[in-house]
This record gives C-alpha cells, sequence and structure tokens, in this order.
C-alpha cells in the first residue's frame, strides 16, 4: 500500500512539473530577429507597388503575383527534407534563401511570377575538428550547391492582391 502511495505521489508530481515546464515553454518562445510589425509588412508592401506595376504592365501584361503561399506542415516538411538532403551532400544546413522567379511563357502569355526556398549552409567539417570558436557561422552562408528548393506556393487571392490578403 504505501508502494502504491508512493508511485502515485510520483505521477501528481512528475505531472505538475510537466504542466509548469510545458506552460514555461510556451510562454517563454521569443520572436527570431527580423520579425516585423504588420504596419511595418504594410509599408514594405505599398513600396513595392510601383515595381510591380511596371512588371504587370511592361513585361507580363496581366496583373502579376504578389505573394506566395505554403501549408505550415509543407514548410516544417521541407525544412526536415533539405536538412536531411544537405547533410547527405556533406553540408550544414544553416538558413533558407528565398527567391523571385518566373515560370516560363506559354505560347504568347509570359509567366507568373514565383517565389522559391533554397537551403544554405556550409560544408560540414570533420568531427575532430578543434575550432571552438567559428564567427562565420552568424553570417549568411552561399547556397548549398544541387541542393533541393522548394516553389509551387499558392498565389494570392487574385494573384495581384496587396497585403493583406
Amino acid at each position: 500500500m504505501k508502494n502504491l502511495l508512493l508511485l502515485i505521489f510520483g505521477m501528481l508530481i512528475g505531472a505538475f512539473a510537466t504542466y509548469y515546464y510545458y506552460n514555461d515553454y510556451v510562454e517563454n518562445v521569443t520572436p527570431p530577429k527580423g520579425v516585423i510589425t504588420a504596419e511595418k509588412a504594410k509599408e514594405l508592401d505599398q513600396a513595392f507597388n510601383s515595381r510591380h506595376e511596371l512588371i504587370s504592365e511592361s513585361i507580363v501584361k496581366r496583373p502579376d503575383n504578389r505573394s506566395s503561399w505554403y501549408s505550415l506542415e509543407d514548410m516544417r516538411n521541407y525544412l526536415d527534407y533539405a536538412e536531411n538532403q544537405t547533410k547527405d551532400m556533406g553540408y550544414t544546413m544553416d538558413g533558407i534563401r528565398v527567391y523571385l522567379g518566373a515560370y516560363p511563357n506559354v505560347k504568347d502569355q509570359v509567366g507568373y511570377t514565383t517565389m522559391f526556398f533554397v537551403p544554405t549552409g556550409y560544408k560540414a567539417k570533420a568531427q575532430g575538428n578543434m575550432t571552438f570558436l567559428n564567427l562565420n557561422r552568424q553570417v549568411a552562408k552561399p547556397d548549398v550547391p544541387g541542393a533541393p528548393g522548394l516553389n509551387l506556393g499558392s498565389e494570392g487571392e487574385p494573384p495581384s492582391a496587396n497585403y493583406p490578403q
């Protein structure tokens, strides 16, 4: 009976500790460097208007894409996939770079603008490395040569819609 009470008491302590640890973890998530306000996003979006109009009117000859949407699941899966692929290629992935691109022309219709991601990183070093301080890890690295990118996000509704949608 004494062992049963100790077991129940231990489970209660574990449950409380888990609850407080989880709540502390969730409450103390810090935003990453570069997070902007919605007002700043609107300012950046509006500043792009003249470029968007130039591209749409003189090149694409119709309202072009201004955004690309990816599901949270696709983004997480891509990050895990890209990290594994770059590791297999002998690199350590340290981030992603976003590129603007364009789909090929079809007949006489100019392709829409798109955005795609590629992993960045550095050549992995041998495990016996004696470097204790690598200050270069703070700087964005070049794209990992030959690493898979992510494209095919959904465009805005309509494609030329401003922020916020």
